[in-house]
């Protein structure tokens, strides 16, 4: 997939963030003045990593900075207010959650199988990661790498 400015602006309107262009790239601001939070999200479409072009994907916190190569897809749900942005590689996933609150977690090398077992046998400190992550299957099923959550209930049959 790569990223279009439609993406963009939906991605900036349920993290509800400022957009900036920056080049070859997009800014999105995130705060939280309550939580004393701030972040910044870039996002790169389709850029040079390497010898090889993928989208990548970087968050810049007080405290951290994360980057997500070769992302593959995102889910995007406004009624959690976040966006979780996924890369897949050798039956392993990666997923960056952004959050609107100006919060952000990582899951990286997760297996896949993971992602479709049973939770409830899976030990506590394993089983936030599938939960947070198991979106993230519906990511690899669609050839655009885009997934809005929120209308998921309203693709199953009745």
């Amino acid at each position: 997939m790569k990223f279009t400015q439609t993406d963009i602006d939906h991605i900036a309107g349920v993290l509800n963030a400022r957009v900036k262009k920056m080049g070859d790239n997009y800014r999105l601001t995130l705060s939280n003045e309550e939580a004393g939070r701030k972040i910044s999200l870039e996002i790169y479409p389709d850029t040079q990593i390497g010898d090889k072009t993928g989208n990548l994907i970087i968050v810049y916190a007080n405290n951290a900075f994360l980057q997500l190569q070769f992302c593959t897809g995102y889910v995007i749900s406004k009624m959690l207010g976040e966006v979780t942005f996924v890369a897949r590689h050798q039956g392993r996933i990666s997923g960056l959650i952004v959050e609107s609150t100006a919060g952000c977690s990582l899951y990286a090398n997760v297996d896949e199988s993971l992602l479709s077992g049973d939770f409830t046998q899976l030990g506590p400190e394993v089983m936030m990661t599938s939960i947070a992550l198991s979106l993230s299957e519906q990511v690899f099923e669609k050839e655009d790498g885009r997934v809005d959550a929120d209308a998921l209930d309203d693709e199953t049959p009745e």
